[in-house]
């Protein structure tokens, strides 16, 4: 019997969190909508996030790109079909790798820099004051964070997925004596607009997703360093796995359209 008192107390906990979560996020795009908005506050997190995110997610992408372009030929030549290699690496980068590493990268590098600045505000009792001074936190400090995340994940996808190409196109063409015309010309005929538009969706959703995790557990953080240091890492482990998992509910959902 303590076996499943147990696991009906975890389950109880863990639907009380996503409750609470759901709440606070819905609570902080409300506030974009309620205004005021705090303009100068939103362009500074949208350069933090989106600007200066740009170095790893290229880096990432087009190492990305040049690998799976090897596996790609590896894989297709036991079948004697290494001339799909532009298609096939064309749709995986648009439609799951970019906006996943994408995403991933953006969560390890700014999930976790707005759960430590918002956990510091809050042990700190900055935001308390804020509160004091009648300024609501969440239209100071989430709403501009998640508007800007949802805005600036799918311009870095966008970015991620043309470097990544360019990446396979490097080792096909330069490596695998592949035709850079041929190339470019197989993946523009393949690709289609629902391709790029799925890749493009799923980053705004990963964005909003980002932002809300480090939002929620920097804001919810309590005890000191060390209650910053659970939240930072809390918000990281939180966004990475909401990515992956609603990148498998969208999966399904855009694939049968």
């Amino acid at each position: 019997m303590n076996i499943f008192a147990q696991t009906g107390s975890v389950t109880i906990d863990a639907l009380r969190e996503t409750g609470r979560m759901a709440e606070f996020a819905g609570r902080g795009a409300l506030a974009w909508v309620l205004g005021p908005f705090y303009w100068r506050a939103f362009f500074s997190s949208l350069i933090r996030i989106g600007f200066t995110s740009l170095p790893v997610v290229g880096l990432t992408a087009v190492f990305t790109g040049a690998a799976l372009a090897l596996n790609i030929y590896d894989g297709s030549l036991r079948f004697n079909a290494e001339t799909f290699l532009p298609q096939i690496l064309g749709v995986s980068i648009v439609r799951e790798l970019g906006p996943v590493l994408a995403a991933l990268m953006v969560a390890g590098r700014c999930s976790s820099a707005m759960a430590a600045e918002i956990g510091t505000m809050r042990v700190t009792e900055q935001i308390d004051a804020m509160s004091t001074l009648a300024v609501d936190p969440f239209k100071y400090l989430i709403a501009p964070r998640i508007v800007a995340t949802a805005i600036a994940l799918p311009v870095l996808v966008l970015v991620a997925d043309i470097i990544g190409v360019y990446g396979g196109y490097l080792v096909a063409v330069y490596g695998l004596d592949f035709s850079g015309p041929v190339f470019i010309r197989n993946l523009a005929e393949f690709l289609e607009n629902r391709d790029v538009v799925s890749g493009l969706m799923k980053a705004a959703v990963f964005g909003f997703l980002i932002a809300v995790m480090g939002c929620y557990y920097g804001y919810r953080s309590r005890g000191g360093a060390q209650g910053v240091g659970a939240a930072t890492r809390t918000a990281v482990v939180a966004a990475a796995v909401a990515i992956l998992a609603s990148n498998y509910v969208m999966t399904s959902f855009l694939v049968e359209f």
